[in-house]
């Protein structure tokens, strides 16, 4: 893994642990001033199974909205597929529960990663899992 795939995966995990807005808003400026690294995060939550596309499409809204990707099939199949592997990561913990979390988002060149960070719901015996998913755009 070269050093910028390493560098935009940690930027997506950091965005993804994010509390609160204001938190995700220095980090994004942070990232994109020292590193030239473009973030975005939302957050999500409901039942698993159906949660899957509203996560989808969350993550492809917020990276065009942040500018993270442009209106282009390429660039938006990355970020589909991205999350898509974060989601396959977490599936066995989740499917069938309620889930909760954030998405991270980051950019740097043709490195793209998506970071899910999930607290899943039983009872009072939370889990907490953290899938990525790294795409080249081209």
């Amino acid at each position: 893994m070269t050093g910028e795939s390493k560098e935009v995966a940690r930027a997506a995990l950091l965005m993804a642990l994010t509390k609160e807005r204001q938190e995700e808003a220095e980090l994004k400026a942070d990232f994109l001033r020292k590193s030239g690294i473009k973030t975005a995060a939302v957050d999500y939550g409901g039942e698993f199974i159906p949660a899957i596309k509203g996560i989808l499409e969350r993550a492809l809204v917020a990276s065009r909205r942040e500018g993270v990707i442009s209106n282009v099939h390429a660039e938006e199949g990355a970020i589909a597929g991205a999350t898509r592997e974060a989601l396959s990561q977490i599936t066995l913990k989740a499917i069938g529960l309620n889930i909760g979390g954030k998405i991270g988002i980051a950019r740097k060149g043709d490195h793209v990663s998506v970071a899910i960070f999930v607290g899943v719901g039983l009872l009072h015996l939370d889990e907490v899992a953290i899938g990525l998913g790294h795409r080249a755009v081209l």
